[in-house]
């Protein structure tokens, strides 16, 4: 079905497509015809961050940055959802145009900038989800007037008011369309600021009565050396669980699009080969117990395997759901399954 939808959509700029689409969406899960979009998938229980999830098949965070639509993307057959980004006061991102399809490269380039109606709008809708069919991330950021001295007043703020809700909690230092925001990532940075929100994640835990799992989203642009002290910094900080990766800033593989030129990050199918490799370094460095979430480029079910190759535990997609539509999240779960019940895989080349 999403064959026929698709060429309608791609004739809207890809913002508005994007809003089209969510709407859609909603409507077959109000109506009971989102089976309709997709074959249903069978489950496939993955233990992970000390949660049950009922496949290792996910949702990355951007594409219902607000929460409005959980139970209409749950319907699809993800195994767990990240919402947001989210941010403590609601901002409305960077100007339009800023969304840009390349076709040719199963591709996108964003620069929305955390685009939200703010914590307390996104708490609002999740509070009425009913989240009957998977288990939901939160993605919390900071707001772009911010400084990066004041980032952690943000984080925390997110992270207090979205804890009692939220299966786990990520928190994004990756994204390139928020001035400054990759800083963080810098190895001093990153111990300050995760470290204060490693203490305050004990904190709620023990208000709370349940610790929710707090992971950290990193970005491919990384150069080795960065890679390393990343790995280093959140082992020391026995951080819950690394994202790897969000969108990139290069532009190689794309080189002649005419939308090559934009700023912003390029996600998709040119995203696959940067991101897996970050995710094989941090797999090599991080302990073991710090499972990995495998994102970027996954379009097929071969992808999805390459990432659990790379020492995944859970993938997610976004960029590859535009493209093909919801038969990827069970393609994607009947291949990692596949890959599960073979007699031998072998080991992993180490890097």
């Amino acid at each position: 079905m999403y064959s026929l939808a698709r060429p309608f959509l791609f004739g809207f700029d890809a913002e508005r497509a994007h809003g089209l689409g969510l709407r859609a969406l909603e409507l077959a899960y109000r109506t009971g015809t989102s089976p309709l979009l997709a074959r249903a998938v069978a489950p496939m229980p993955v233990k992970a961050l000390g949660l049950q999830f009922p496949n290792p098949v996910g949702l990355a965070a951007g594409l219902d940055k607000n929460g409005a639509h959980i139970d209409a993307l749950f319907a699809l057959g993800f195994g767990f959802v990240e919402v947001g980004t989210v941010t403590p006061r609601p901002q409305p991102g960077n100007p339009k145009p800023r969304m840009f399809r390349l076709p040719e490269h199963n591709a996108i380039i964003n620069r929305l900038g955390f685009n939200n109606e703010g914590v307390d709008a996104l708490v609002r809708n999740v509070e009425r989800a009913r989240r009957k069919n998977g288990l939901l991330g939160i993605n919390i950021g900071k707001n772009k007037d911010t400084s990066n001295e004041r980032a952690a007043s943000d984080y925390l703020y997110c992270l207090e008011r979205v804890y009692a809700l939220a299966d786990y909690i990520t928190v994004n230092i990756s994204s390139p369309n928020t001035a400054g925001l990759r800083e963080l990532q810098e190895e001093q940075a990153l111990r300050q600021l995760i470290g204060t929100l490693r203490e305050a994640q004990e904190e709620l835990g023990a208000q709370h009565g349940k610790r929710v799992p707090m992971l950290v989203k990193v970005a491919p642009d990384l150069s080795e050396d960065d890679i390393d002290a990343v790995a280093r910094v959140l082992g020391d900080l026995s951080v819950d669980g690394v994202i790897a990766t969000n969108t990139t800033v290069s532009r190689i593989s794309v080189q002649g699009h005419r939308h090559a030129h934009e700023t912003g990050g390029l996600s998709g199918a040119p995203l696959m080969g940067q991101s897996t490799t970050v995710l094989r370094r941090l797999r090599a460095r991080l302990p073991h117990d710090i499972p990995l979430v495998g994102v970027g480029g996954i379009l097929s079910g071969a992808d999805a395997v390459a990432k659990m190759s790379a020492g995944a535990s859970l993938v997610q997609c976004y960029t590859g759901l535009i493209y093909r539509g919801p038969e990827l999240i069970g393609e994607c779960v009947e291949a990692i399954r596949r890959r599960r019940d073979a007699p031998s895989r072998g080991p992993v080349a180490p890097e």
